[in-house]
Formats: C-alpha cells, sequence, structure tokens
C-alpha cells in the first residue's frame, strides 16, 4: 500500500490517544495519531515521524502520524493499514489458491473478523493484528491488554470447529526482526487463547513489511514462540 503527500516532522508530545503535537518545517501542528496504543516506545520526544498530509480541507487536523523512525529501524504505526495490507496479500500471494471470493470485514457469531475468504472449496475467516511493539528484535502484541483481541480468538476456535479454516495473521510493521511472541508480561490471558487457538488448529501466520517513508507490503515469513518451552526447544 502507498501513501501520498508525505512529510517528515519531529515528534513532540502526545496530549492524548488521538492527537499529538509535531514540528513541520519549523512549525508546531496538532496532528492524529492513526494509533491508539500507547507506543511510548516509538512517540518519544524529537523522534523523527513522517505523516501523510489530509486532502480534506475540513479536517481539524492537517495530518497523521503513519512511521517512527526508533534506533535507525522505520516503523509504520499506522493502526488502520494492516486490515488493508493482508488484504492484498491474500488476493495477491500464492497462500491462498484457486480464490473465487474476498471480502472484508464479515460477522461470524458474535465477532467481524477482519477477512474473509473461499479457496480451494473451503472457506476461511481471517484476523488481522499489527505489530509495533519491538525490543532486541523481538517483537510482541498486544502493547495493551486487549479483550476484544482476546475475543476474536476465541471466536476463530468456534469458527474452526464448525469447519472453517481460520487464521490470525501478525503483521510486524517493521522489517529484520528476530522472531515474534505474544506480550506476556501486558496480558496472559491473550498468551493462553493463543495457545489454545493453535491446539485447536487456528493457524497463526507472522509476517514483516517491507516498510518506506510513503509506503508498506508484506515481506517474509517470521518465526513465533508462544512460550518460554518452545523457544528452549
Amino acid at each position: 500500500m502507498k501513501y501520498t503527500n508525505i512529510k517528515k516532522g519531529r515528534f513532540i508530545n502526545r496530549p492524548n490517544r488521538f492527537i499529538a503535537n509535531v514540528e513541520i518545517d519549523g512549525i508546531i501542528e496538532t496532528v492524529h495519531v492513526k494509533n491508539t496504543g500507547r507506543c511510548k516506545e516509538l512517540l518519544v520526544e524529537g523522534a523523527e515521524v513522517y505523516l501523510e498530509k489530509s486532502n480534506n480541507p475540513n479536517r481539524k487536523t492537517k495530518y497523521d502520524i503513519i512511521a517512527v523512525m526508533k534506533n535507525n529501524k522505520l516503523i509504520n504505526m499506522d493502526s488502520q493499514v494492516p486490515n488493508k495490507v493482508v488484504f492484498d496479500w491474500v488476493n495477491n500471494s500464492n497462500y491462498f489458491e484457486n480464490i473465487t471470493k474476498s471480502k472484508r470485514e464479515v460477522t461470524f457469531g458474535n465477532s467481524r473478523f477482519d477477512i474473509y475468504v473461499e479457496y480451494d472449496n473451503k472457506k476461511a475467516f481471517i484476523e488481522v493484528k499489527g505489530v509495533t511493539l519491538e525490543e532486541n528484535g523481538v517483537v510482541k502484541f498486544p502493547d495493551a491488554p486487549t479483550e476484544r483481541g482476546v475475543k476474536h480468538i476465541k471466536e476463530l476456535i468456534e469458527a474452526k470447529k464448525q469447519g472453517y479454516e481460520a487464521f490470525i495473521f501478525f503483521l510486524v510493521q517493521m522489517e529484520d526482526v528476530r522472531y515474534f511472541t505474544p506480550n506476556i508480561a501486558t496480558q496472559k490471558a491473550f498468551q493462553k487463547a493463543l495457545i489454545e487457538a493453535e491446539k485447536n488448529g487456528v493457524k497463526i501466520l507472522v509476517y514483516d513489511s517491507i516498510v518506506r517513508t510513503n509506503e508498506i507490503y508484506v515481506n517474509k515469513p517470521v518465526k513465533y514462540y508462544l512460550n518460554e518451552e518452545q523457544m528452549e526447544g
């Protein structure tokens, strides 16, 4: 996926989850943050950020933060983009063959999954999670407790029991990482739900991304470990 009208800026502060103050061309601008997660390790004072300028003259904020430089690594932090990027990958990669139908935002039970696809006489639901939390090459999810995320995993298990194929796709919004693991320190319940899902046949996919200041797309598979025993093995 490509962005347009990219501007470089310097992050100053974040008054709340939705807005930040950024210096752009010497002017302090209040901008929209397209990620309601904590992102404390990304949005630090003085960080180099990249923003997309809106074409809508009626918007309260003219810019959206889409990426940030952290220790010479460019990280896309747009939480709205993973669904679009993975949907493109589903339709254009060779992972799903003989696709006859693909659709975004499809309801099943009490959840609305990000992607539904029919391929090879199979029907599948895919839930997408964007990953931006990184430390020493290890990426983790979530960066804040997500009861909604746990609910989605349990619904994927139910879909699998009812005969659907079920996937949870973690899109790591950066390149060159060592491995992915659930963020146990933040939410143990999410890890437990993932382990249960894998035992019940839900497929876990983790891919990193090619990230540029004006684009992001799926790159290659990333190793994952759901618990410490797997790491030791």
